[in-house]
């Protein structure tokens, strides 16, 4: 009886312990389940996180690149202000620079000037596009090429020309003095040899007045024509019915340049080789009269 009750013990004790055995396991396998999962759902959200949407993505950074619309030559003439034109796409934090290419001199980097000329500066309004060289007071020593440059890898550049040209000045086309018939119409022109900033007025001057063509006291039958091209600037003035008051100098001022002038004669007779045919007064013809004025004058002193 000992003996067999030893062994129900033993039986129901190794019952206790494989129980016991089994829960442990079954809580280890449960805590290792809930793990691996925490660590999946971890991992699932930080890749979700990684992936981004296509239109997020950061668009690949643009060279920059010269807006080529400005002209490569420029004219200007001696005392006035010449503006050399860059403009510049996608800039970002490159540096842009002119040079003379003459002599390799840099004379601007970024908005700062680097030579002692204070001549030289650069216009460049905030936030834009715009590199501009600014020469005032433009002297002969300044033609050549400049080079705008932006320090990529390698380096681009635009060569731009400058030409400059003598002092501004006023030309009225034809001999110094006209010789016209009264009641017939005066004719002048005037150019002016400003290109890259053209006139912006060009006034005539009868003596010392200046000529009035709209005034409803004036004298009428006055008219003044004005062309600006590329080439320059013309003016034309046209005077009808040219009487004697009308005898006098004309002068033609250009708002920024010298002038000029012309004597005009009004004839109160038919003198046909003195008069003026179309747009230019004859000067052959002018010196034809006064040929024969001279030698008319040489055969009355041998009288």
């Amino acid at each position: 009886m000992y003996y067999a009750a030893i062994k129900i013990r033993v039986s129901i004790s190794s019952m206790h312990i494989s129980y016991y055995a089994a829960t442990l396991l079954l809580m280890s396998t449960l805590c290792f389940i809930d793990d691996a999962s925490s660590n999946v759902s971890m991992e699932s959200s930080s890749s979700l996180q990684n992936i981004q949407p296509m239109s997020q993505k950061e668009t690949p950074i643009q060279r920059p690149l010269f807006d080529d619309i400005s002209p490569h030559n420029v004219t200007a003439v001696v005392g006035q202000t010449a503006i050399l034109h860059c403009r510049v796409k996608h800039v970002s934090d490159r540096t842009v620079s002119w040079m003379r290419k003459r002599d390799l001199h840099i004379l601007t980097s970024s908005i700062h000037t680097y030579t002692g000329d204070g001549r030289f500066s650069v216009v460049h309004p905030e936030n834009s596009e715009q590199w501009d060289l600014k020469v005032e007071f433009v002297q002969k020593r300044d033609a050549g090429i400049y080079e705008c440059q932006v320090n990529t890898e390698p380096k681009i550049n635009l060569a731009v020309q400058l030409n400059v040209e003598g002092t501004a000045q006023a030309n009225i086309h034809g001999p110094p003095e006209v010789f016209v018939k009264k009641g017939s119409t005066i004719s002048l022109t005037c150019s002016v040899n400003v290109h890259s900033t053209p006139p912006s007025s060009v006034v005539w001057l009868h003596g010392t007045k200046v000529v009035d063509f709209d005034s409803p006291r004036g004298r009428g039958g006055i008219s003044l024509e004005t062309e600006k091209t590329e080439s320059g600037t013309t003016s034309r003035l046209l005077v009808t019915k040219a009487g004697l008051s009308d005898t006098g100098n004309y002068t033609c001022q250009p708002s920024n340049a010298n002038t000029a002038t012309v004597f005009v004669h009004v004839l109160n007779g038919e003198h046909p080789a003195a008069m003026q045919h179309g747009e230019h007064g004859a000067g052959s013809k002018l010196a034809a009269w006064s040929w024969t004025l001279t030698m008319a004058a040489f055969a009355l002193s041998y009288r």
